[in-house]
């Protein structure tokens, strides 16, 4: 629950640490872009399978009315009780 910034500077801070201060700013940026390509997007966690699909934000209100749509006739049925609850 951390931007990019904050995880290079933990992550690398031992090669920020060795670099030159003028050269710094262009290594963590660089850091930066990569580790938002590496795992700041959608299309790595749809890969390795953690959700199941990724939408436009233009296809949000059709993809929640479908679900709901879907939802409208499903009813919640219980299994009958087995045992009474009598006290012991």
């Amino acid at each position: 629950v951390m931007g990019a910034q904050g995880a290079v500077n933990i992550l690398h801070r031992r090669t920020l640490a060795a670099t030159d201060d003028t050269e710094t700013d262009t290594v963590r940026a660089r850091l930066i872009r990569e580790y938002e390509d590496a795992l700041l997007n959608p299309y790595t966690a749809a890969e390795r399978g953690y959700i199941d699909a990724v939408i436009t934000p233009s296809d949000t209100r059709a993809h929640i009315v479908r679900g709901l749509r879907q939802l409208r006739t499903k009813r919640e049925t219980l299994p009958p009780k087995k045992h009474g609850n009598i006290p012991l």
